[in-house]
Parts: structure tokens; C-alpha cells; sequence
């Protein structure tokens, strides 16, 4: 089958750790290449952001970047991008419509993404699937004032939501969430996002350890992700060090503020010494990270779904988190983690204080985290559903119709 994937803002071929570079990035790389693997044609389009990309990447795992030209060639925020999602969409329906190549399914990631695609899909003549992953009525919800989202983004994924053919949802919670908004229940499905258990498992490389038990914390730098709450947690942790993995590369942080508030936070609170920010780590190394850990500590606002619980549990490590979006589906509380509310650092400490005195119960948990990631979250899973998805949108043959 002929798949097009829509990501506007974010490239699989991009580096992670940015504020705009993580999940979205990791999530459409890795289920390209589960697709392409199992002999579907993947072609994933996403933004030109440098006058030097060629038009087409051929990726090794199988699958095809094609960078679009749609506003300036260079880097600009995700929040900044919706003006340029019109020219994103007549430059896909004009190739489509002239190319050699049409798809015989599109499937877009992120709202602006569905955006671009609805126009072209609806031309083509083609089904159109839609992942939200991040929805502005949760993010509007936790972050208020400070939410930069353009204005009418709500309203424009209640619009997606009833004009596609089918929204795939990450996590229960998200259903929930689509279905206040106005998006027919019938019309969802759950696929959760994957993990690559070649790249992540218990065997492998280990990062060097600094002889205190290990909690690891890995994201975006971004403040929703909770990194404030997880060194606040760890200052109730005695002996234990906190290691931050992600933002800009280890010589950069410096210059990034968010981090520069992290080290302030860990010296006001007297643990700089067992505080450290180890910046971007490229993906094929970060099994190592994992390995090195005793417990994951995943404190995010709201999460829509969340890799990096996923990752360290194929890693063989127990995850404490909050019980948010994805990590409520992820992480079974009293088996594989334990789950505490957002935002309450002392709750967070205390989990991660007993799980760490409680050397069987740690033990009992990593077991059960690297069967339930193996057994349930491969991405060949993954790609083994859209595919049974896609077939049946497909089947249909008809125009996205469009919902005022």
C-alpha cells in the first residue's frame, strides 16, 4: 500500500532534545519504518527548514523524506507554522495530482499537519487518518496564559476530528478528550505508540554510574515535562542522584535558560552535587542511559502519550510517573511502576524513596516493565493495526468530506 504521512513540523531526520524535536519525531521515524518493513511504500513529508535538504531522503530503514517548500527555508517554531500550512497543502495535491506517485491512504500527525492534508487528501481523492498527538484543549487547560498555541487551534482539531475518515488516539484518555470535543466515538481508534525493542533492552552498553542509586529523567527541556518536579522530588531522595537527559547538546546548556533554572532549583536546594544535565543524547546511544538507571522518574503535566516510559521499560527499568495520558495506559501501578498525581513533588519523592529502599519489589517491576513493552507495545504491533486501519479507510475510495 501507498502511504503518505504528513509531519509539518516534525522531520524524522530531525535531532532530537529541541523544543520542537521529541515524540512526534521518534514516533513517525520508527512506525515508517515498521510500515516499510512489512512492504508498504512510506513516503513522509514534512517542512523544508534549510536551503541545503534535498527534495527527496532516502532513509535506510526503507521509507522516503520528502521535504516540502512551504514558507521560509529555515528553522521557524511550531506555533508559527499555521500560515504556511495552505502552500503545504496545494504543493501535496499538486504533486499528487502530477507526480508519478499518489497514495492510496494519508495518515497526518499533529493538527496543522491534518490541516495541510484535509485539501490535498480531499482532492486525491484518498482517505485521510489523523493523530493528534497533543491537543489544544489540554494544553490550553494546563498551560493558561502561557499556552502559545495560534489562535482557533481548538477549533480547528474539532473541525479535523469530524471531517476525516478515521482519529487514531494514542491512550484511553485521549478518547475521552476527543469525544467532549465532538469527534464520533465510532470514528476512533486507539493505536498506541510503539517502542523499538532492538534499540531498547536490558543488554547492552551501560553509561557510567557515579556510585549513588540512579534516577533518570528524560525529555524535551521544556517546563511541562515536569524536570523542576522530579529534582524536587529527589532533594527527598537521600544518596540518590537525578540525571536529566535531553535539550540542546551538553555544551549549549549553558546558554539555555530552562536549564539554567534547573541548576539554579537543584543549588537552592542544596543537590547540585547529585544533580546533573547531561544534554541531547543521540537515539541509538540512549539505551545506555536507560540501562544505567535504577527507576525512571516521568513527572510531565499531561503527556498524550509518552516514549520514554515505554523506552526504559524495555530496558528492564521500573518507572515512577504521573498519572497522565499515555503513562495511565503504560505504567500498571503496583506492577510495572507506581503512578502519583502531576505536579506534587513530595508525592513523587516519596514513591521514588520507597521503590528505591525496596531492592526485590524494583526487581519484580523491571521484569514485568520489559514483558509488558515487549509483549504489547512493539511497533510491529503498531504497524500491524494501521495497517488493518488503512485497509479498511482505503476501501471505501471515497473524498474526505468537510464538516463546517
Amino acid at each position: 500500500m501507498r502511504i503518505a504521512m504528513i509531519s509539518e513540523h516534525a522531520s524524522p531526520l530531525a535531532v532530537l532534545g529541541g523544543e520542537d524535536a521529541g515524540g512526534q519525531n521518534t514516533h513517525v521515524a520508527e512506525l515508517s519504518a515498521a510500515l516499510a518493513a512489512v512492504g508498504h511504500d512510506v513516503r513522509v513529508y514534512t517542512r523544508l527548514d534549510a536551503v541545503d535538504l534535498p527534495v527527496n531522503v532516502r532513509t535506510p530503514d526503507g521509507y522516503e523524506v520528502v521535504h516540502v517548500p512551504a514558507g521560509p527555508a529555515e528553522p521557524v517554531a511550531k506555533d508559527d507554522l499555521l500560515p504556511y500550512m495552505p502552500a503545504f497543502g496545494q504543493w501535496l495535491a499538486d504533486r499528487w495530482r502530477t507526480g508519478d506517485w499518489q497514495p492510496e491512504v494519508v495518515h497526518a500527525h499533529f493538527w496543522m499537519s491534518g490541516l495541510a492534508g484535509l485539501a490535498a487528501a480531499r482532492r486525491a481523492g484518498v482517505p485521510l487518518v489523523q493523530t493528534y498527538h497533543a491537543l489544544g484543549s489540554v494544553k490550553r487547560r494546563h498551560q493558561g496564559a502561557q499556552d502559545t498555541s495560534p489562535p482557533g487551534r481548538i477549533d480547528h482539531e474539532r473541525r479535523l476530528g469530524r471531517s476525516v475518515d478515521r482519529v487514531v488516539a494514542q491512550c484511553q484518555d485521549e478518547i475521552a478528550e476527543l469525544v467532549r470535543m465532538g469527534v464520533p466515538r465510532p470514528r476512533i481508534t486507539v493505536v498506541p505508540s510503539g517502542v523499538n525493542l532492538t534499540t531498547f533492552s536490558p543488554f547492552g552498553p551501560v553509561a557510567d554510574g557515579g556510585g549513588r542509586a540512579r534516577v533518570l529523567t528524560v525529555g524535551r527541556l521544556v517546563e511541562r515535562k515536569g524536570f523542576q518536579d522530579v529534582i524536587r522530588a529527589v532533594a527527598e531522595v537521600p544518596d540518590a542522584e537525578c540525571v536529566v537527559v535531553g535539550g540542546p547538546p551538553a555544551g549549549l546548556l549553558e546558554a539555555d535558560p530552562y536549564a539554567r533554572r534547573l541548576r539554579s532549583l537543584a543549588r537552592s536546594l542544596g543537590v547540585a552535587d547529585r544533580v546533573r544535565l547531561v544534554g541531547a543524547v543521540p537515539r541509538e546511544e540512549m539505551g545506555r542511559w536507560y540501562r544505567s538507571a535504577d527507576v525512571l522518574a516521568a513527572a510531565p503535566w499531561y503527556e498524550p502519550f509518552g516514549l520514554t516510559p515505554l523506552e526504559a521499560m524495555a530496558c528492564g527499568v521500573p518507572v515512577v510517573g504521573t498519572a497522565v495520558g499515555g503513562l495511565i495506559d503504560t505504567v500498571v501501578p503496583g506492577r510495572t511502576g507506581d503512578l502519583v498525581p502531576a505536579r506534587e513533588p513530595a508525592a513523587l519523592g516519596a514513591a521514588l524513596r520507597a521503590l528505591l529502599d525496596d531492592r526485590i519489589r524494583r526487581f519484580a517491576y523491571a521484569t514485568a516493565a520489559r514483558e509488558r513493552a515487549r509483549t504489547r507495545y512493539s511497533w510491529a504491533t503498531a504497524a500491524d493495526r494501521l495497517t488493518e486501519l488503512y485497509g479498511e479507510v482505503a476501501a471505501v475510495r471515497r473524498p474526505t468530506r468537510v464538516v463546517a
